[in-house]
């Protein structure tokens, strides 16, 4: 039985990949950012352990698993969690910067470094996903671009690093998704939400469990989603 970490199971792309992972039968391991929104996930994914850790505050991540009990081995990590605000460079204050690389960058980078001891002796695999905006930014996404473009900086030289400790790395780039933060993006952009436009959450899920089921003699570095026609 597997043994995967994920973050950002409470919605969205993360919750839908936690849930076929529980369906076939994998062990979860769930991080929620605080003890309200863990409970909140539990009742969804009972069967999870859980562990709270804030990736918004990526200096108190060791501090706050140091407290918990972490699992002797993981298969995976993957990195599903994250925020997103639209404004231009001229208009988005420094706050929202900062919140941004936070949850998109630098927590994942700190929850990485932390895992990484486990990680290596399973030989597992690190999952990123990323979006669109991780290898093209447009007009009002500065911020969350600049975030995503830093995540896939993060995700190359990991697996530059760890190739030789057999971690695998991917990054997964989907495209506009049926998620609440899609639903969020439309709210900012001041458009109707109409999630039949987009893709389904499984069908991103679908890529990222191809990654994770690979054979060992073979690695999926990056792998880009889009909608259909």
């Amino acid at each position: 039985m597997a043994v995967h970490l994920i973050t950002g199971a409470g919605s969205g792309i993360g919750a839908a990949l936690a849930r076929r992972l529980q369906n076939r039968g994998d062990e979860l391991v769930l991080l929620a950012r605080d003890a309200g929104r863990a409970r909140q996930i539990a009742h969804d994914f009972p069967d999870a352990s859980m562990l709270v850790g804030d990736l918004a505050q990526p200096g108190r991540l060791s501090w706050a698993l140091s407290k918990q009990h972490l699992p002797e081995r993981i298969d995976s990590v993957v990195h599903a969690a994250g925020v997103v605000d639209l404004g231009s460079v001229g208009d988005l204050p420094v706050a929202l910067w900062e919140q941004q690389l936070a949850v998109n960058l630098t927590g994942p980078a700190e929850l990485t470094r932390l895992l990484l001891p486990v990680l290596r002796v399973s030989r597992g695999q690190v999952v990123f996903v990323n979006s669109g905006a991780g290898l093209h930014a447009h007009a009002g996404w500065a911020a969350y671009a600049a975030s995503k473009h830093g995540l896939k900086a993060l995700a190359d030289a990991l697996r530059a690093e760890e190739r030789e400790n057999g971690v695998r790395v991917t990054s997964v780039y989907p495209g506009r998704t049926a998620t609440p933060m899609q639903e969020r993006v439309h709210q900012q952009e001041g458009q109707d939400y109409r999630p039949e436009r987009f893709m389904d959450p499984e069908s991103v899920v679908t890529s990222i469990l191809t990654a994770l089921d690979l054979p060992r003699d073979a690695e999926i570095t990056d792998l880009t989603v889009r909608p259909g026609a």
